[in-house]
């Protein structure tokens, strides 16, 4: 499955005086999984209605193959923005069915797969004939679940897909995105909070914070440049020389340090000290990223 590229550049974004997105950049390339993480208001969801034509920008350019987004039905045809459910606001009444629901979104998505739609609600267990307002959270987010698989979109879009799932039924997401992609080879951009059930799925790890991105790049490239060091603080002070302290920790003499540098050069160093060098998984590292030291009430480690 072909698609184009999704660029965003320049991308400003301002609610009243609070501004929200900063003279963003992204490149979202095809056949490639991505996962966008970030704190409450990082201004995540805005930035994915911004990259769809879904939300205005007050500054800024997002093109798809190389055309705007913005009211170009043949980039939409292409992109699949599936976010939570408000029942109050579907189609401007409370009592939308599930397969009026679907059968709705059918005719704005050009690459429907039908057959593909009736399997997952079955799997799903979902009552067609239930109005959306009478559904569970979790309920709900299977519905945007097969809204977005179904959708069979080149860009597929979901935003917190997870909400409200149980594990079994978070790790059965997972798994399906991940035949699905294996199948197509169709793009995915995937917003969650529940980054360490994820991080196995995705290729590449977008971090958005304060409305800045981070860091856009390979996960496995991402966590091979973090680790935690462990010991006595003269040994640890040792051990970190050359490397980034991104959090410390102290118990009486002993500190534990997450650090992001060079993984080879921190071994050799450690080889010489009493030290323990533990890796970070992708929670840990965007916590060490994103905390800001508020976490503990300054510098702790989570």
């Amino acid at each position: 499955m072909n698609t184009g590229i999704l660029r965003a550049e320049g991308v400003c974004k301002s609610y009243g005086k609070k501004q929200v997105l900063h003279d963003l950049d992204l490149t979202i390339e095809p056949g490639k999984i991505y996962g966008l993480i970030g704190r409450n208001g990082a201004g995540k969801t805005t930035l994915l209605g911004i990259l769809t034509g879904q939300n205005t920008m007050n500054a800024g350019s997002v093109t798809y193959g190389g055309a705007p987004v913005w009211e170009n039905q043949a980039a939409l045809d292409d992109i699949c923005f599936s976010r939570e459910l408000s029942p109050t606001i579907l189609f401007g009444q409370n009592n939308t069915k599930v397969k009026d629901y679907l059968r709705s979104a059918a005719c704005f998505l050009p690459h429907w797969d039908k057959e593909y739609a009736e399997r997952l609600v079955r799997e799903f267990h979902l009552e067609g004939k239930k109005r959306i307002c009478q559904l569970s959270k979790g309920q709900m987010s299977m519905v945007t679940i097969v809204l977005a698989l179904a959708s069979m979109a080149p860009l597929t879009i979901l935003d917190e897909p997870a909400a409200g799932l149980d594990v079994v039924a978070r790790e059965r997401l997972y798994q399906l995105i991940l035949e699905d992609y294996a199948r197509t080879n169709r793009t995915f951009l995937i917003s969650t909070h529940i980054i360490e059930e994820a991080a196995g799925v995705f290729e590449r790890v977008i971090i958005l914070d304060e409305g800045h991105i981070l860091e856009n790049c390979p996960t496995e490239d991402l966590v091979s440049q973090f680790a935690y060091v462990s010991g006595h603080q003269e040994a640890v002070d040792r051990a970190c020389q050359g490397v980034t302290v991104l959090q410390s920790q102290h118990m009486g003499r002993h500190l534990t340090c997450a650090v992001r540098g060079d993984m080879d050069r921190l071994a050799r160093q450690a080889e010489s000290e009493d030290v323990d060098v533990a890796p970070m998984n992708l929670q840990k590292v965007f916590v060490a990223l994103c905390g800001h030291d508020d976490l503990q009430g300054g510098g702790g480690l989570v």
